[in-house]
């Protein structure tokens, strides 16, 4: 099940954003008793964390109980300002009551392949892996937040990449020729997986990547936003007006 939401502007935007992460929260934890969140990079969630760590939003969710992982991350230290984790860090993690132990960052410092065996590790110790073969985890993340860039791509999903067509494998190391860099990233089998994933997209430069993500043919080998498809679970898009303006069908 697809939903598009059309907001205003980007502090609007990071509203929305910021309840759905709230209601989530409270519904996992009332559920099952914890919460597990998968965070994006970017500028785009940047807003959305910094309202989430601002009272009273902080204070509305029980942060013992909730597992901060991250999508995708780039094959730098974690002090490096290029970092997924350090933005989220500072923005957000550090402003919260939630335990070291309870955050699980991708270990980009470390070789790439190391660091994306040992994040599957990761993944399988806190979710159970249903079958090494098939590559499933017993348990969905409970949302997942993702970006996309002008080209395109998610997490770290780069068209013409091998992750974004992976059935097997839940993390994988790629390397990106457009900054020459290594990154780790979630495939589509967690992914597509979770209860709940949301797109957070904004700015006019989103437009028409936007329109043809959504409304184009299916080509996720060069469109890999088009490969999030959650099995069993809702997608999420939140978009400011900026990028939904050539969609065809206003939402």
């Amino acid at each position: 099940m697809s939903q598009i939401s059309v907001y205003p502007d980007k502090e609007s935007l990071a509203a929305g954003a910021v309840d759905l992460i709230i209601d989530a929260a409270r519904l996992a934890i009332e559920k099952r008793g914890r919460f597990s969140l998968a965070l994006s990079g970017g500028e785009t969630p940047r807003p959305v964390y910094a309202r989430l760590a601002s009272p009273p939003f902080r204070e509305a969710i029980d942060w013992s109980r909730v597992f901060i992982y991250f999508g995708d991350e780039r094959c730098v230290a974690p002090e490096d300002p290029r970092s997924n984790y350090l933005m989220a860090k500072t923005v957000l993690l550090d402003q919260i009551a939630i335990k070291n132990t309870h955050i699980f960052r991708i270990h980009g410092e470390d070789p790439p392949e190391s660091a994306a065996r040992d994040y599957d590790n990761v993944l399988c110790n806190a979710f159970g892996p249903q079958s090494r073969e098939e590559g499933k985890l017993r348990e969905p993340f409970d949302l997942i937040l993702l970006g996309m860039g002008e080209n395109g791509h998610t997490a770290s999903l780069f068209p013409g990449t091998a992750a974004v067509v992976e059935t097997k494998r839940r993390v994988m190391a790629v390397y990106v020729e457009n900054g020459s860099l290594w990154r780790i990233t979630m495939t589509p089998v967690v992914i597509n997986a979770a209860r709940q994933v949301a797109f957070l997209v904004r700015g006019a430069e989103k437009a028409e990547m936007l329109k043809r993500v959504i409304e184009g043919p299916f080509q996720p080998a060069l469109l890999p936003a088009q490969a999030v498809r959650p099995t069993g679970g809702k997608l999420l898009w939140m978009v400011d007006r900026q990028a939904a303006a050539g969609l065809r069908i206003k939402p």
